[in-house]
C-alpha cells in the first residue's frame, strides 16, 4: 500500500480564515475561552461543530494545533496526534475477509505486493511497499490489532482492523491513532480508503 503524505488542505492562518472565519490564533485564543484544554476533544469538537457548524476536517485540525500550541503530550512526549478511519461494507463474511487480510497470496491480491505476516503476537508483517507492522493480537473473523511502523511515519501508530458482520455483509473497519501530521492522516486515510476498496472488488468479484 504506497501512501502520499499529503494534506487535503493548507494549513496556514490564511488557509484556516479562509475556510473558516478565523485564524488558528484567534481559534486558540476562543477554545481558551470557552475553557481551554479541560474541554477535552469531545467538548471542542461539540462546540465548533454542532454549535458553529465548522467543518469536520477543520475541527479535527485546528483541536489537534491547538493541543500542540498549548503542549498536551502524551507520556512518550509526542502529541496525541490524529485519529483516522477507513470503511468499507462487503457481500462477504467475516471469516473470508479476515483470511483476505491475513494470507500473503490474498494480501497481494489487494493490498501491495510481496506480503509476508505472522499471524500472532510479536509476528511481523512487511511488504515491498515499505509497509511494515508489528502485530499485537489477531483474533480470527473478529479483529487484528497491530503496531504500524512505516519508516516515514514519525512514531509507530496503533491500527485495529475490525470485522462486523451484518446480515449478508461484512464492515471492515480500519481505525489508526497517533498520527503526527493532517499530511499523514489524510495520506493513510485515502490509502486505506483505496485499499478496502480493492479489497472489496476482490471478495465481491
Amino acid at each position: 500500500m504506497k501512501i502520499v503524505r499529503q494534506s487535503d488542505h493548507e494549513i496556514s492562518d490564511a488557509g484556516v480564515q479562509q475556510a473558516t472565519g478565523d485564524t488558528l490564533a484567534g481559534w486558540f485564543q476562543r477554545i481558551d475561552g470557552k475553557g481551554g484544554v479541560a474541554l477535552g476533544r469531545r467538548g471542542i469538537g461539540d462546540w465548533m461543530y454542532g454549535e458553529l457548524k465548522v467543518d469536520p476536517w477543520w475541527v479535527g485540525t485546528i483541536t489537534n494545533e491547538y493541543e500542540v500550541a498549548r503542549g498536551q503530550l502524551e507520556k512518550d512526549g509526542k502529541p496525541k496526534g490524529y485519529t483516522i478511519c477507513a470503511t468499507k461494507s462487503i457481500k462477504s463474511d467475516a471469516s473470508a475477509c479476515y483470511a483476505a487480510f491475513t494470507e500473503p497470496a490474498q494480501l497481494d491480491r489487494w493490498f501491495g505486493p510481496g506480503n509476508q505476516i505472522e499471524v500472532a503476537p510479536g509476528g511481523r508483517w512487511t511488504n515491498a511497499d515499505g509497509n511494515a507492522a508489528t502485530i499485537k493480537k489477531a483474533s480470527p473473523g473478529k479483529n487484528v490489532r497491530m503496531t504500524w511502523e512505516d519508516p516515514e511515519l514519525d512514531i509507530p501508530t496503533p491500527v485495529e482492523v475490525k470485522f462486523q458482520p451484518t446480515a449478508e455483509k461484512c464492515t471492515v473497519i480500519v481505525t489508526i491513532d497517533r498520527l503526527q501530521t493532517r499530511a499523514e492522516a489524510d495520506g493513510y486515510r485515502k490509502a486505506w480508503g483505496e485499499a478496502l476498496g480493492r479489497l472489496k472488488g476482490l471478495l465481491e468479484g
